[in-house]
């Protein structure tokens, strides 16, 4: 795994359940879209993109309800 995506995931908030979100630039230039997509599949995380920010949900429950 990228160590940049590595730290993404030592954040206080990844342990909490709550969410971090990066911008698609960063995840650009540090790693891949590829790479952070697999290692949050991995985790059982979920991930969407909003504008331009990936957002990651850090919360394994499997319930996501999105109001637009």
């Amino acid at each position: 795994m990228n160590s940049w995506i590595a730290q993404i995931f030592t954040a206080g908030q990844v342990n909490k359940g709550n969410i971090v979100r990066r911008s698609m630039h960063s995840v650009a230039t540090y790693a891949s879209a590829g790479a952070l997509r697999r290692e949050v599949r991995r985790r059982g995380f979920h991930m969407a993109l909003v504008g331009d920010q990936y957002v990651i949900v850090c919360n394994t429950s499997g319930t996501i309800n999105v109001i637009c």
